[in-house]
């Protein structure tokens, strides 16, 4: 079983960047797609950014487009979302999820671990 732990959350302002990271515990990370959802208490879990094995295929969301990247390091099993330009609306838990298969995708049903998330708030 895979386990995922994510980290870098915190309390910023509106502007301010943040570094999301998802430490995975198998060594078969590297053949799995990668991803991140958020979610707000009693809402759907909404689609940020997704990563293919190999890093040759990346999807964001539009609200993520041109603010957030997501990266991974395969030798270190870790998977980023670095967030810039940070907006309130951002407010959430940041969510890592471990692909069933190597390819990048917009859909929960595709990944099969989640972290426990990571809490961003983002203050006006």
């Amino acid at each position: 079983q895979v386990q995922l732990a994510e980290s870098g959350g915190g309390l910023v302002q509106a502007g301010d960047s943040l570094r999301l990271s998802c430490a995975a515990s198998q060594c078969a990370f590297s053949g799995s797609a990668m991803v991140w959802f958020r979610q707000l208490p009693v809402k759907e879990c909404e689609f940020v950014a997704s990563i293919s094995w190999n890093a040759g295929s990346i999807s964001q969301s539009d609200s993520a487009s041109g603010r957030f990247s997501i990266s991974r390091d395969n030798a270190k099993n870790t998977v980023y979302l670095e967030m810039n330009s940070l907006k309130p609306e951002d407010t959430h838990v940041y969510y890592c999820a471990d692909g069933k298969g190597p390819y990048s995708s917009r859909f929960r049903n595709s990944y099969d671990y989640w972290g426990q998330g990571t809490q961003v708030t983002v203050s006006s």
